[in-house]
């Protein structure tokens, strides 16, 4: 069982502007308490020891609240001086990770996956990355994923009004090794690591019924406060 986890905790929160302000994104506040709480709870149940925060904008509000230890999680944090993309981000967080695979999570999105099972189907399929996926009905938001009868993920969908499809549920099972050496140190993970290494067929997805909620535009933050209530 992976027992490290990498949080992407640096975003802005643009869409979130005008219900949401100086806080970083997964500081936002659900139910009284910060989002990004939410997700480290859900890590400890999940038995993970240690969690490395991606930080950016304005991190000085997430260092000061959680510090270096939540409960049982021993956490640390991979500062980002200039934007690094989201692939920059992660790769820069796997330098405090000790082992070779490892989850990493959206810190805007709370995804109730089994991470034992996520990590049994990535380990099994010696997988470069896992993406755990949402099944969606009646949404135009996302793009879409498909899967092959193995799992493979053989094809990446751009955003358009579907009545269900598959998403991308902003958790991975992750090896280190996905990174190639002359990558640059800004730069999307969507493009230069899930849309190139399907080619490959390393890139596998899980499905998952788990509750999913995204608090990156406001109406979903405003249905994360019932939602999360008494959590």
């Amino acid at each position: 069982m992976i027992r490290e986890a990498i949080v992407l905790a640096g975003g802005f929160g643009t869409r979130l502007q005008t219900v949401v302000k100086e806080v970083p994104k997964p500081m936002a506040p659900v139910a009284g308490k910060p989002f990004l709480q939410y997700i480290l709870d859900y890590l400890i149940a999940h038995k993970v020891a240690h969690v490395v925060l991606a930080v950016g904008y304005l991190r000085e509000t997430i260092i000061d609240y959680f510090g270096d230890n939540y409960q049982s999680l021993s956490i640390t944090y991979a500062v980002e001086e200039n934007p690094l993309g989201t692939g920059g981000g992660i790769l820069n967080a796997c330098n405090q990770i000790k082992g070779d695979n490892v989850f990493v999570i959206n810190g805007d999105t709370f995804f109730d996956v089994d991470l034992v099972e996520l990590s049994a189907f990535h380990e099994t399929n010696n997988a470069l990355l896992t993406v755990a996926l949402k099944k969606m009905e009646k949404f135009d938001r996302y793009g879409t994923v498909e899967t092959d009868n193995e799992g493979r993920i053989i094809g990446f969908l751009e955003k358009k009004y579907l009545d269900e499809g598959l998403i991308n549920g902003g958790i991975y099972c992750l090896n280190k090794h996905i990174f190639h050496p002359e990558l640059p140190a800004a730069f999307s993970f969507e493009k230069e690591i899930l849309e190139k290494e399907i080619v490959n067929r390393k890139i596998y997805g899980l499905r998952s019924e788990g509750y999913f909620i995204d608090i990156g535009i406001p109406e979903d933050y405003a249905r994360a406060q019932d939602d999360f209530k008494g959590k």
